[in-house]
């Protein structure tokens, strides 16, 4: 029976994970995602590449995903059926990152779960403690289907440290993002100023924005209404630390008070920053030039497009820093379930490895905004020459080594939910800073109790 009620997830959502550094192609050291050192040297008897698929086998793939990016993962699908002709990849669409959850949850409890999915890896902790899901493991270290050390160590570590449960791997990484700046030049330029780097850059930006340009009030800086739940991004950035490894709250520190004051300082106190509030989402208020920055999901850029409408020059830059570096990467992974048959276990192995593949990631990564999950994507020629005409792209990858996520623990993401209420009610000035820390640190507390 499954212990635990499901969880939701979208497009703000982090991921799990620890932080680490993009290993590129040819990288002496994997990931500590991985789980070998050697690749695929290892013996193949008994394992994934003794089966064979000289029959054809369907496997049904659950998403979230929709409109435009649904029709890319279609492609992909097609592209792979024409590579691996006895393999054919049902996609369903499922709703929302939410409907998706709630789905999966339902149809492991009636034993009617799909062949694989979409999953954030909060599920997948779930997943695993319930043993709903395939340890990836002997699939990666087979020596007929699994992967060489050098493509082992070209995945971006990050994103494989997201699918590690104690020295296994549950699921590879599929449609990534991070947090970045995006800015209006026209604004930056009037006023003279450089595109901020630091917190403090930040600050002194906001404030000389603030201010009625072309007869339009302005405000320098915007933050998604999720910022709420985004506060261990700026508690990392201060040099602190949000909730440990091993379940220890942590973010109550002089550098939680930091972080959260950046921001009280800015949305509350000199109103040089602002929530989306009912505009939803950000990409809206920038387009109308109604904020000059702000920040928001990389995966955000096209709504952005659309919405600038080539009104203005615009770009992203990394996310400022204060003591440290830290940028949160978002998004889901792939995951195999159990229940599946042998023949099935094996052809979703094969689709994701496709799915990760240099190919697929950077064909994936151009038309979604995504990131590419390899080292070796960023320097093909076909990224960088995709990066020269659409230079709002490359912020995001500039950040894998400031990349991390949360950690696998049971109960986290109501933990970050119960905290982000107590957060909200600071930046909307209904708490001060000291005691919206304290009440959020025994939210959490509260949360992690069984």
């Amino acid at each position: 029976m499954l212990a635990v009620t499901a969880c939701g997830g979208g497009a703000g959502q982090a991921n799990s994970g620890n932080a680490g550094k993009n290993q590129t192609a040819g990288a002496a050291n994997t990931g500590a995602g991985w789980n070998t050192a050697s690749g695929t040297e290892g013996s193949a008897e008994a394992g994934p590449g003794s089966i064979t698929l000289d029959q054809p086998v369907t496997i049904e793939f659950w998403h979230a995903m929709s409109g435009h990016l649904e029709e890319v993962l279609q492609q992909l699908a097609d592209e792979f059926h024409n590579q691996s002709p006895n393999i054919t990849v049902k996609l369903v669409a499922q709703g929302s990152y939410d409907d998706l959850s709630q789905k999966l949850m339902a149809a492991a409890k009636a034993k009617t779960s799909p062949t694989m999915s979409q999953a954030y890896s909060n599920w997948q902790t779930e997943y695993v403690a319930n043993e709903l899901i395939e340890d990836l493991t002997p699939y990666i270290n087979d020596a007929k289907v699994g992967l060489s050390a050098e493509d082992q160590a070209d995945i971006v570590k990050a994103f494989m440290d997201d699918n590690a449960w104690d020295g296994k791997t549950y699921g590879l990484p599929f449609n990534k993002s991070t947090e970045v700046l995006y800015y209006n030049q026209d604004y930056l330029d009037k006023f003279r100023l450089g595109v901020p780097a630091t917190w403090d850059e930040l600050k002194t930006a906001a404030a000389k924005l603030t201010t009625n340009i072309n007869g339009k009030k302005v405000v320098g800086i915007g933050f998604e209404n999720s910022v709420s739940g985004n506060l261990a991004t700026y508690v990392k950035q201060a040099g602190g630390e949000y909730v440990t490894e091993d379940g220890k709250i942590a973010f109550n520190s002089p550098e939680g008070e930091r972080a959260l004051g950046f921001l009280y300082d800015l949305i509350v106190t000199t109103k040089t920053g602002r929530l989306a509030g009912e505009d939803g989402y950000m990409s809206d208020p920038f387009g109308r030039g109604d904020v000059a920055m702000y920040i928001g999901s990389s995966a955000g850029t096209s709504f952005v497009d659309s919405a600038v409408s080539g009104k203005f020059k615009w770009s992203t830059a990394p996310l400022p820093k204060d003591k440290a570096a830290a940028s949160p990467f978002q998004g889901t992974n792939v995951i195999v379930f159990q229940s599946a048959t042998p023949e099935q276990k094996l052809a979703a192995w094969e689709f994701g490895k496709f799915l990760i593949s240099k190919e697929a990631t950077i064909q994936w990564a151009k038309e979604t905004g995504y990131v590419p999950v390899r080292g070796s994507a960023l320097e093909d020629s076909e990224w960088t020459a995709f990066i020269a005409e659409h230079p709002e792209q490359k912020a995001a990858s500039q950040q894998f080594d400031s990349a991390f996520g949360e950690p696998h623990l049971d109960g986290y993401n109501k933990l970050r939910t119960d905290v982000s209420k107590q957060i909200d009610e600071v930046l909307h000035g209904q708490k001060a800073v000291k005691e919206g820390l304290a009440s959020a640190e025994q939210a959490a507390l509260n949360s992690l109790k069984p």
